[in-house]
């Protein structure tokens, strides 16, 4: 579903991740929640790890880990049971929130991101 989300991301946006691999975990690490200041693994539904196109010195440097998505199955899980929203809407919410926070893209942006975004 995360793979199909990323396929259905609209140009430009899905070129600032082109190549850039999606993971899915149950939840969070606690290292990843205590660095971000997340008290709840049910806070946390994505996460972009890596450094931007639009960050300085965007190459990355030695020992940089690559860019990588996470997605985190369930709180998005909770979410959806939670709301009226499909599950796929619910991935690629977070999907394009992540990346356009990550890349500097305001809400506004990403909302327009979103409604040019076919979700299943």
């Amino acid at each position: 579903m995360a793979r199909a989300a990323l396929e259905r991301l609209p140009e430009p946006f899905k070129g600032l991740v082109a190549g850039v691999p999606c993971a899915v975990a149950e939840f969070a690490d606690d290292e990843t929640l205590d660095e971000l200041g997340i008290e709840s693994e049910f806070d946390l539904m994505g996460l972009f790890r890596g450094h931007g196109m639009t960050e300085d010195g965007a190459t990355p440097t030695t020992g940089q880990l690559p860019n990588r998505i996470w997605l985190y199955r369930r709180p998005i899980l909770d979410y959806w049971a939670e709301h009226e929203e499909t599950l796929g809407a619910v991935v690629t919410h977070v999907l394009v929130h992540e990346i356009g926070h990550h890349f500097g893209f305001s809400d506004a942006d990403m909302e327009a991101i979103e409604a040019r975004t076919e979700t299943e």
